[in-house]
């Protein structure tokens, strides 16, 4: 066995790895995938943030109409720290943890809940706590056009009404049906 001569074992070396042209192209690539994928990206957290804000309000209506049959004897919670808060006889609220505190913030919205226009003071609640006759509640973009485009709203009836705007749907809009309903 013979071995090669210093001037071949240069050129081998010098042969290994990437020339700068190369690694260039190979970042410019990527750079292109990147420009590419980011914006859709950034719709797809967009589409998940307004969806996470629709399931909140469901959630809250849900547990505002469990609230109101059984703890709310009749009246609807006008804190979601109410609707987190469980009755003595029981160690489950009817509103999860995540949602206890007045507002909360989640998925990029913020989520309040507060008495409903031209409700009156209802029975108190199992926990004495004061209910009324209705509730207004709304999601809203912490960062309008970054966690969200749209603002949604609530009241009583039970019905999610949106507005593309970023500000939620008045209750006055709601009771005029001049909002627009979720599909």
């Amino acid at each position: 066995m013979t071995r090669p001569e210093r001037s071949e074992r240069r050129h081998s070396l010098s042969d290994a790895g990437f020339t700068l042209i190369e690694l260039l192209v190979v970042i410019a690539i990527i750079g292109i995938i990147a420009a590419v994928a980011i914006p859709s990206l950034l719709r797809a957290r967009i589409n998940a943030d307004e969806s996470s804000a629709i399931a909140t309000l469901r959630a809250v209506n849900s547990a505002q109409a469990s609230y109101v049959g059984t703890a709310g004897n009749g009246g609807y919670a006008v804190l979601l720290a109410t609707l987190a808060t469980p009755c003595p006889s029981s160690t489950q609220g009817f509103l999860g943890h995540d949602l206890a505190a007045d507002p909360s913030v989640k998925s990029g919205y913020r989520v309040t809940l507060a008495a409903g226009a031209g409700s009156v003071a209802g029975v108190p609640d199992c926990n004495t706590t004061p209910t009324r006759t209705g509730f207004y509640s709304t999601a809203v973009p912490l960062d309008a056009g970054v966690s969200g485009h749209r603002a949604f709203a609530s009241t009583a009836e039970g019905t999610i009404y949106v507005d593309i705007g970023g500000t939620p749907p008045t209750e006055a809009a709601i009771a005029a049906h001049t909002a627009t309903a979720l599909q």
